[in-house]
C-alpha cells in the first residue's frame, strides 16, 4: 500500500489535470500533496505507537489506506481529492514508520535483516503493481478513478490480516505486559530463545520509565546514535533517489528520447527496481548492513557521474536510460532496504518508536524538498551539473557510512543497544 499510494498517480496525471482543470502548479501540489500526509503520519505515528502499541496503530493506519483511495477514487472537487490524498499520505507516513520497527521487534536476529527487507520489497511491488494498473487501465472511461479504487482491495486484505499478528514483544514488556512479552517470543524463536530474549530486554529498559519525551531523543546518552540515524535519513534522499523514481521520463526526455518509450522505460525502472530488492534480502544477513551499504554508495557515485557524462557530452538516450537502470539496481540492492533495516534496529529499546519516527518524519521532509525542487535544478543547470551534484551526495553518504555506521548483522536489539553506550 505505502508503494501503490506512491505510485498510483503517476498514471492517472493525464486525466486528473484536465478533469479538475488544473494548471502546472495545482497538479504539482496534488500530487506532492501524499507527501505532506507522509510527513505528519511518520512523525505523529511513533508518539502513538509508544502509546497504543505497534499493532492497534497499524490496524488504523490499514482504515485510513482504504478510506484514501475510496475517497479519492470518488471525489469530484480539487478540495476532496487532495484531502484524500493528505489522508493517505497519514498512513504512507505512519508505514514507514510501524511496519520495519514491528518487523525488527518481532524478528530473531539471524533473520532480521532479510524480514525487515521483504517491508522494502513490498514498497517495490506496490510501485510495479501501480505502473501495470496504470497500463492496464488507461483506455478505459473514468480510468483514473478505477486506479485508486483498486487500492481498496489490498487494504482490506492488510486489515484483515493484521488481527493475527502478535503484539510487539518488546512495547509488551515496556508497558508492563511480561508475560505476554515472553509468550509472544517463545511463540517467534522457542523457550530458550525467548528466556534469553527477555533478559536482555529488561536490562536494557532497567531504571527508565515507560513514558519517553520527545525531549529525551536529544540526550547525550542517545545523541551520537540519534544523528548517525538522522544523516542516513539525509542522505537516502539527496543522494538522488526519487529523482529518478518521480521523474525517469522527464529525464529521459531531456537526454533526447521520445515520448512514446516514457511507459515503457518508467516500467522496466520498475521492475529492476523490484528485481534487484531481491539481492538485498538474500544478502543483507550474509554480508552485512554496513558492506552492502558501502558497496550501494560507490555503485551510485560511480552511475551518477557516468549520468552527468552522457547530459554534459549529449550522448544518446540509450545510455543514459542504462545509467538510470544501473543506479536503480544499486540503490534497490544495497541502499533501499538497508536503510529501513538500520533505522528499525540501530536506535535504543526504550526510545525506539520515537527514533525511528523522527528519522521517518526527516526523510519525508528531504524526500519532499527533492521531489519539489528537482525539475527546476534540472531546467536551470542542466543534467550535467545536477547529476554531478547528486554524485558528491552519494560520495558524503559513502564516507559517512565508513566512518560512523556500525555493522550490526547477528546482533540482537539490545547488543546493538550497548555498543552505543560503550
Amino acid at each position: 500500500m505505502f508503494g501503490f499510494d506512491v505510485a498510483i498517480i503517476s498514471g492517472a496525471v493525464p486525466f486528473i489535470q484536465p478533469y479538475f482543470g488544473w494548471n502546472e502548479l495545482q497538479l504539482g501540489w496534488g500530487v506532492s500533496s501524499l507527501l505532506l500526509g507522509a510527513i505528519i503520519g511518520a512523525f505523529g505515528s511513533g508518539v502513538l505507537s509508544d502509546i497504543y502499541g505497534r499493532k492497534k496503530v497499524l490496524i488504523v493506519v490499514a482504515l485510513f489506506f482504504a478510506i484514501s483511495c475510496t475517497f479519492t477514487a470518488l471525489a469530484t472537487s480539487s478540495i476532496v481529492f487532495i484531502s484524500a490524498r493528505v489522508f493517505g499520505g497519514l498512513a504512507v507516513g505512519a508505514a514507514s514508520v510501524l511496519s520495519p520497527m514491528y518487523v525488527a521487534e518481532v524478528a530473531p536476529p539471524k533473520n532480521r535483516g532479510m524480514l525487515v527487507s521483504v517491508y522494502q520489497l513490498a514498497i517495490v511491488l506496490g510501485i510495479l503493481c501501480s505502473y501495470t494498473i496504470n497500463y492496464g487501465l488507461h483506455n478505459i472511461d473514468n480510468n483514473w478513478r478505477w486506479m485508486f479504487a483498486t487500492g481498496i482491495i489490498p487494504s482490506v486484505l492488510f486489515f484483515a490480516g493484521l488481527f493475527f499478528i502478535p503484539e510487539s514483544p518488546r512495547w509488551l514488556y515496556k508497558a508492563g505486559k511480561k508475560d505476554e512479552s515472553l509468550k509472544v517470543l517463545t511463540g517467534i524463536g522457542g523457550e530458550s530463545l525467548a528466556k534469553v530474549e527477555i533478559l536482555e530486554i529488561a536490562e536494557s529498559l532497567k531504571g527508565n520509565s515507560s513514558s519517553v519525551s520527545v525531549g529525551e531523543l536529544f540526550k547525550p546518552s542517545v545523541r551520537k546514535v540519534m544523528l548517525v540515524g538522522f544523516l542516513l535519513a539525509i542522505f537516502v534522499q539527496i543522494s538522488g533517489i526519487n529523482t529518478i523514481v518521480d521523474y525517469a521520463p522527464k529525464i529521459l526526455l531531456a537526454a533526447g528520447v521520445e515520448i512514446n518509450n516514457a511507459l515503457l522505460q518508467t516500467s522496466m525502472v520498475g521492475l529492476i527496481n523490484f528485481i534487484f530488492t531481491f539481492v538485498a534480502i538474500f544478502f543483507i544477513d550474509r554480508i552485512g548492513r554496513r558492506s552492502l551499504y558501502l558497496i550501494g554508495s560507490m555503485g551510485m557515485v560511480i552511475t551518477l557521474i557516468m549520468l552527468a557524462i552522457s547530459f554534459y557530452l549529449k550522448m544518446e538516450g540509450v545510455f543514459t536510460l542504462i545509467c538510470i537502470l544501473l543506479f536503480i539496481a544499486f540503490f534497490a540492492s544495497c541502499i533501499g532496504p538497508v536503510f529501513w533495516t538500520l533505522v528499525s534496529e540501530i536506535f535504543p529499546n526504550r526510545i525506539r518508536g520515537k527514533a525511528v519516527a523522527f528519522a521517518s518524519f526527516t526523510q519525508w521532509i528531504f524526500n519532499f524538498l527533492v521531489v519539489l525542487l528537482f525539475p527546476h535544478f534540472l531546467a536551470s543547470l542542466g543534467g550535467a551539473k545536477t547529476f554531478l551534484f547528486l554524485a558528491l551526495m552519494s560520495f558524503l553518504q559513502l564516507l559517512f557510512t565508513y566512518l560512523y555506521v556500525p555493522e550490526t548483522k547477528g546482533k540482537s536489539l539490545e547488543e546493538i543497544e550497548q555498543f552505543w553506550s560503550r
